[in-house]
Protein backbone atom coordinates (compact mmCIF):
# COMPACT_ATOMS: atom_id res chain seq x y z
CA UNK A 1 0.00 0.00 0.00
CA UNK A 2 1.11 3.53 -0.81
CA UNK A 3 2.62 5.68 1.98
CA UNK A 4 -0.08 8.32 1.55
CA UNK A 5 -2.77 5.69 2.12
CA UNK A 6 -1.05 4.39 5.26
CA UNK A 7 -0.70 7.97 6.45
CA UNK A 8 -4.43 8.59 5.99
CA UNK A 9 -5.37 5.31 7.72
CA UNK A 10 -3.11 5.96 10.71
CA UNK A 11 -4.24 9.59 10.97
CA UNK A 12 -7.86 8.44 10.97
CA UNK A 13 -7.21 6.02 13.83
CA UNK A 14 -5.23 8.63 15.78
CA UNK A 15 -8.00 11.18 15.28
CA UNK A 16 -10.60 8.74 16.55
CA UNK A 17 -8.59 8.38 19.77
CA UNK A 18 -7.99 12.13 20.09
CA UNK A 19 -11.61 13.06 19.43
CA UNK A 20 -12.68 10.59 22.08
CA UNK A 21 -10.08 11.99 24.50
CA UNK A 22 -11.06 15.63 23.89
CA UNK A 23 -14.84 15.31 23.66
CA UNK A 24 -15.93 11.88 24.94
CA UNK A 25 -16.04 13.11 28.53
CA UNK A 26 -18.89 15.45 27.59
CA UNK A 27 -21.17 12.39 27.70
CA UNK A 28 -20.37 12.14 31.42
CA UNK A 29 -20.83 15.63 32.88
CA UNK A 30 -21.34 14.33 36.43
CA UNK A 31 -17.89 12.69 36.56
CA UNK A 32 -15.16 14.52 38.46
CA UNK A 33 -12.93 16.71 36.29
CA UNK A 34 -9.73 15.08 37.55
CA UNK A 35 -11.10 11.68 36.56
CA UNK A 36 -12.02 12.67 33.01
CA UNK A 37 -8.68 14.46 32.58
CA UNK A 38 -6.81 11.29 33.59
CA UNK A 39 -9.01 9.16 31.35
CA UNK A 40 -8.44 11.58 28.46
CA UNK A 41 -4.66 11.45 28.98
CA UNK A 42 -4.83 7.67 28.92
CA UNK A 43 -6.75 7.71 25.64
CA UNK A 44 -4.42 10.34 24.15
CA UNK A 45 -1.43 8.11 24.91
CA UNK A 46 -2.70 5.65 22.30
CA UNK A 47 -3.30 8.46 19.82
CA UNK A 48 0.45 9.08 19.72
CA UNK A 49 1.12 5.47 18.73
CA UNK A 50 -0.70 6.21 15.47
CA UNK A 51 -0.01 9.88 14.74
CA UNK A 52 3.79 9.67 15.03
CA UNK A 53 4.14 6.77 12.57
CA UNK A 54 1.56 8.43 10.28
CA UNK A 55 3.64 11.60 10.07
CA UNK A 56 6.90 9.71 9.59
CA UNK A 57 5.44 7.53 6.83
CA UNK A 58 3.81 10.52 5.13
CA UNK A 59 6.97 12.61 5.27
CA UNK A 60 9.08 9.73 3.96
CA UNK A 61 6.52 9.29 1.14
CA UNK A 62 7.07 12.83 -0.08
CA UNK A 63 4.41 14.80 1.78
CA UNK A 64 5.68 18.09 3.16
CA UNK A 65 4.69 19.50 6.53
CA UNK A 66 1.87 21.66 5.18
CA UNK A 67 0.43 18.68 3.30
CA UNK A 68 0.64 16.47 6.38
CA UNK A 69 -1.08 19.12 8.48
CA UNK A 70 -3.93 19.82 6.07
CA UNK A 71 -4.47 16.08 5.58
CA UNK A 72 -4.68 15.72 9.35
CA UNK A 73 -7.12 18.63 9.65
CA UNK A 74 -9.49 17.26 7.01
CA UNK A 75 -9.40 13.82 8.62
CA UNK A 76 -10.02 15.47 11.99
CA UNK A 77 -13.07 17.23 10.58
CA UNK A 78 -14.47 14.00 9.13
CA UNK A 79 -13.85 12.02 12.31
CA UNK A 80 -15.29 14.83 14.42
CA UNK A 81 -18.41 15.05 12.23
CA UNK A 82 -18.98 11.31 12.62
CA UNK A 83 -18.41 11.55 16.39
CA UNK A 84 -20.75 14.52 16.65
CA UNK A 85 -23.58 12.64 14.93
CA UNK A 86 -23.02 9.05 16.06
CA UNK A 87 -21.81 9.53 19.64
CA UNK A 88 -23.14 12.91 20.74
CA UNK A 89 -26.40 12.74 18.77
CA UNK A 90 -26.05 16.20 17.24
CA UNK A 91 -27.06 17.12 13.70
CA UNK A 92 -24.86 18.41 10.91
CA UNK A 93 -25.99 21.75 9.52
CA UNK A 94 -25.45 23.68 6.30
CA UNK A 95 -22.65 25.75 7.82
CA UNK A 96 -20.75 22.57 8.71
CA UNK A 97 -20.91 21.60 5.03
CA UNK A 98 -19.74 25.10 4.04
CA UNK A 99 -16.79 24.84 6.43
CA UNK A 100 -15.91 21.44 5.00
CA UNK A 101 -15.90 22.89 1.48
CA UNK A 102 -13.46 25.55 2.67
CA UNK A 103 -11.22 22.79 4.02
CA UNK A 104 -11.40 20.99 0.67
CA UNK A 105 -10.28 24.23 -0.99
CA UNK A 106 -7.38 24.39 1.47
CA UNK A 107 -6.41 20.84 0.52
CA UNK A 108 -6.46 21.76 -3.15
CA UNK A 109 -4.20 24.74 -2.56
CA UNK A 110 -1.72 22.85 -0.39
CA UNK A 111 -1.51 19.88 -2.77
CA UNK A 112 -1.45 21.99 -5.93
CA UNK A 113 2.27 21.45 -6.46
CA UNK A 114 1.74 17.65 -6.32
CA UNK A 115 -0.94 17.84 -9.01
CA UNK A 116 1.11 19.80 -11.56
CA UNK A 117 3.36 17.91 -13.95
CA UNK A 118 7.02 18.49 -13.19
Amino acid sequence: MNGWVWTAILLTISNAFMTLAWYGHLKFPAKALWLVVLASWGIAFFEYWFVIPANRIGYASGLNLAQLKIMQEVITLLVFAAFMVLVMGERLKWNHAAAFLCMIAAVAFVFLDKLRPV
